[in-house]
């Protein structure tokens, strides 16, 4: 099929023995071709079969009839035709309101403070469960990695990394209890992880919201729902399903989980309740007690285990793995660090129900990274146990909104 133009008029070639009448519009409502497109036509003697572009501005349609006048409407849509390859780019501005922007801002911020904490954490307990089978030293590991982050910290405050916080003694008063609750919990978690499975331990701390409910309802004399209370069913019988079936219980590494959540549970309450007005912002706020938790912990490590005994476990652990394990204790001790820091922070910017819920399922992840990278033996009962107190955990999150 061919087609010409003109200017003055348009014919159509169908076959060749059917042709349409020819069209007579008036030349002035008809927009010309370009000027080039007629060159090329007039030069040649054959117009080439190229694709058309249409566009049209948003005004209505106009249509001609040769035996009346033109009858104009409204509005109008002038289409013009022009070869491919005069296509232009259409360009299109798209404004969003600012709200929208902010808001699609902070989830942004919100998903990386949550995927940044959750594998900081993963890494954190998988280097710390190779340190502790190779260096049975809970109180020197803790130790360590309190010193760490709190180096660190120092180092960004005297080279202006970081802004160091404003603080007067009444803030290093109320820190005070935060600090001797923070050292029990992070104590007895390294005590528990030295003992049982690294899976173990987390199913255990996955009952911190129980022992939340009862420090708050007996001691602190708040109440809460009937849903709350039911949402406590799952999660003490998952875990205690969960360390009913576990093939390498061990006393010791159970009660280390379980004083580490009422420490911690207190470290919540003390903070809320002394830090309110503070200025200090998470990342400092946490090296802050870093540093507190560190001259708490110092001298009961060296009484508890001593340097003699460490400077034998030292050699032994070094002789057996190598050079790696140096590496292991200074990566277990920085991931600590890091790790915490960033859940501190993520609390500046998100609730703490929003909080508990990314806690719930920053267990999930360190569990199931746990049990493959050290390939724990899992019975299906004991899995099932996990599953039921994860799932409480979650029910719990959801009951308190």
């Amino acid at each position: 099929m061919t087609f010409s133009a003109k200017q003055s008029y348009a014919k159509f070639t169908l076959s060749n023995h059917l042709q349409p009448k020819p069209l007579a519009p008036k030349p002035q409502q008809i927009t010309p071709f370009p000027s080039k497109f007629a060159e090329k036509s007039s030069k040649t003697g054959v117009l080439a079969l190229k694709r058309l572009n249409v566009t049209s501005s948003l005004r209505g349609f106009n249509y001609f009839d040769g035996s009346k006048d033109v009858k104009v409407r409204d509005s109008l849509v002038p289409c013009k035709a022009y070869e491919a390859h005069r296509i232009e780019p259409i360009q299109i501005n798209i404004e969003f309101d600012e709200e929208v922007r902010e808001v699609a801002a902070g989830k942004l911020k919100i998903g990386i403070y949550f995927a940044t904490w959750w594998a900081l954490n993963v890494v954190f307990n998988i280097y710390n469960k190779k340190v502790l089978n190779a260096f049975p030293f809970p109180w020197l590991t803790s130790t360590l990695s309190l010193a760490a982050g709190s180096l660190m910290m120092l180092v960004s405050w005297a080279t202006k990394i970081a802004e160091a916080p404003k603080t007067d003694l009444n803030f290093w008063k109320a820190l005070l209890p935060v600090a001797v609750a923070h050292t029990i919990g992070h104590v007895a978690a390294t005590v528990s992880m030295s003992k049982v499975a690294v899976s173990f331990t987390h199913i255990i701390k996955s009952s911190e919201p129980a022992f939340s409910v009862l420090v708050s309802r007996f001691f602190l004399g708040e109440a809460f729902s009937p849903g709350v209370y039911l949402s406590l069913l799952p999660i003490i019988g998952g875990c205690g399903l969960a360390a009913a079936t576990e093939l390498n219980f061990n006393l010791t590494g159970f009660m280390g989980a379980m004083i580490s959540n009422l420490a911690f549970v207190f470290r919540n309450i003390f903070s809320k309740r002394g830090m309110k007005g503070k200025s200090v912002g998470g990342m400092n706020y946490y090296a802050c007690l870093s540093m507190m938790s560190l001259l708490i912990l110092t001298p009961f490590a060296i009484a508890m285990e001593g340097p003699q005994v460490w400077a034998t476990g030292w050699d032994k652990a070094v002789s057996q793995i190598g050079p790696n394990f140096i590496w292991w204790v200074a990566a277990q001790s920085v991931f600590y660090h890091l790790y915490n820091q960033v859940s501190y922070m993520s609390l500046n910017e998100i609730s703490p129900l929003t909080f508990s819920i990314g806690n719930t399922m920053k267990r999930i992840s360190v569990i199931v990274a746990s049990i493959i990278i050290f390939q724990t033996p899992v019975q299906p009962v004991n899995a099932l146990g996990a599953a039921i107190a994860i799932l409480g955990t979650f029910l719990y999150s959801q009951a308190k909104k």
